[in-house]
């Protein structure tokens, strides 16, 4: 089948999946769902994708098994938090402005289905690699270990957290969350480059690029990083403030000393 007409049905797919959702939180006004169809959408994809693309078997198996694998962990993970707890603040911020308009919150959700295709591209490149080169596919594979195994330990440190009721209004800053304002966020963006390694000797191969960078606007300057920080600011004030002011926001590093401010007299 031709990737184009495989990518148009990985996008019918997710835009199904997001009416889906967009009708389940009409009811629940708990938008947070998106979140969890985003990423199986994506992993939808992934399997989609390996199924039907014309490359060679051993690359379209690492697809099937490392996308889908990695879509499957976030979108269960996603929804064990969105079943226990309250909207998420950022969807909060949304439904002040906009109510519950079916018309704004359907568009949403649609948008996310776009997303999802944008973000199968690199899953197509790797879907028609016609060559299967040991090398890029065991880098492809410890990449994918790296960067899912991070981004897991990462959510796992954090729900411990969070888990313990002395610790409300207070920001995590144990194992990974000490290096790292949002590891989680980077080990997500890591685990993208283990499909630029399984796509090399892809006629698409550069599409496999948009994963990596893409993610990173978008967890950088777009729905990740300003929205995550602007409410741990509401909601934590002070102690997120000096958390910013010790702790690297993205790329994992040694935290900072910071002065303690001297009283005046």
């Amino acid at each position: 089948m031709s990737p184009w007409l495989a990518l148009t049905l990985a996008w019918l797919l997710a835009a199904a999946l997001m009416a889906a959702g967009w009708w389940w939180q009409q009811r629940r006004r708990n938008a947070g769902i998106v979140d969890v169809l985003w990423a199986a959408g994506l992993a939808s994809s992934a399997l989609l994708l390996a199924a039907l693309g014309r490359g060679a078997p051993a690359p379209r198996l690492c697809l099937a098994v490392l996308g889908g694998a990695w879509g499957a962990r976030l979108a269960w993970h996603l929804w064990r938090r969105v079943r226990r707890e309250g909207e998420d603040g950022r969807y909060r911020q949304l439904r002040g402005r906009w109510g519950d308009r079916p018309l704004r919150w359907g568009l949403f959700f649609q948008a996310r289905a776009v997303l999802v295709a944008l973000f199968a591209l690199p899953f197509l490149a790797v879907a028609d690699n016609p060559h299967t080169r040991p090398g890029w596919l065991l880098a492809g594979v410890l990449v994918w270990l790296l960067g899912v195994g991070g981004e897991a330990l990462a959510d796992a440190q954090l729900a411990r957290f969070r888990a313990d009721p002395a610790n409300r209004g207070r920001t995590c800053r144990i194992g990974l969350w000490g290096y790292s304002r949002h590891p989680n966020y980077f080990f997500e963006w890591l685990h993208w480059f283990a499909y630029v390694a399984l796509a090399q000797g892809s006629p698409h191969a550069w599409l496999a690029w948009l994963g990596p960078v893409l993610m990173f606007v978008f967890l950088r300057w777009l729905s990740g990083i300003p929205w995550t920080e602007a409410q741990a600011l509401r909601t934590r004030g002070g102690d997120y403030r000096a958390y910013q002011q010790s702790t690297p926001m993205f790329f994992p590093w040694f935290p900072r000393r910071t002065r303690p401010k001297e009283s005046g007299s």
